[in-house]
């Protein structure tokens, strides 16, 4: 088996799923007493979130190169981001590394392309759904046309996430609040939603849409477990 280094944390809410289904993926691929190899290098998230809000994008990239960096030299095989918004620091992270950087947008866009889909929204943090990063790679890479919710939608997803999900709070209210996003984006043509916040699938799941969704934090575990075994 090979070694997984996750940079974790952010938030430990979503991490704590993905050492749950990476785990579980190798026990059931492997038998009942296996589990990952792994080394887990957990931050400190209000840090990070205080960056992200002053728009230092640098100082984000220099300490997710630093987490990569110590996982390389503790014999990470390959490195996983264990969150959506911090891809924005992939290439930076890519350009500091000799292992391989498991990104999580490629998962999901394989299995939407996989379903014959082509049309999808996106919701997420704002930082996920108004940047080009996530939604260019989509296009770009995977050839899907992507949608995002409209300005009062994304502030909606966003203040949930942050002043809810990553505190472990599941409210009935915001469930439905994000079926109506959902609802909205199904009718500008989305053919499936992609849920590109690692904590969102804390809070709805497939019986809360109208359409698939593409949970990312299941879809890049998958391919962690894959990567893992091969």
């Amino acid at each position: 088996m090979k070694t997984l280094g996750m940079i974790g944390g952010l938030s430990w809410e979503s991490s704590a799923e993905y050492y749950r289904l990476i785990n579980s993926g190798v026990r059931d691929a492997l038998g009942p007493t296996h589990s990952a190899q792994m080394i887990v290098w957990s931050v400190n998230f209000a840090e990070y979130e205080a960056l992200m809000n002053a728009g230092d994008w640098d100082g984000l990239a220099a300490r997710l190169v630093d987490a990569a960096r110590r996982l390389e030299a503790a014999g990470a095989d390959f490195v996983l981001i264990a969150t959506n918004t911090m891809h924005r620091c992939a290439d930076a992270i890519e350009a500091a590394i000799e292992v391989p950087l498991l990104h999580i947008v490629d998962p999901a866009g394989r299995a939407i392309r996989a379903a014959g889909l082509s049309r999808i929204g996106l919701i997420g943090t704002r930082f996920t759904m108004e940047a080009e990063f996530y939604r260019g790679r989509l296009a770009e890479l995977h050839g899907l046309d992507v949608i995002v919710p409209h300005a009062e939608d994304r502030a909606l997803i966003h203040r949930v996430v942050f002043e809810e999900l990553v505190a472990g709070r599941i409210e009935p209210a915001s469930r439905e609040a994000y079926r109506g996003v959902i609802a909205r984006l199904v009718e500008r043509g989305a053919q499936a939603v992609v849920l590109g916040c690692t904590e969102i699938m804390l809070l709805i799941n497939a019986e809360d849409s109208p359409v698939p969704l593409f949970d990312t934090t299941a879809l890049h575990a998958d391919a962690a477990v894959a990567a893992l075994l091969a």
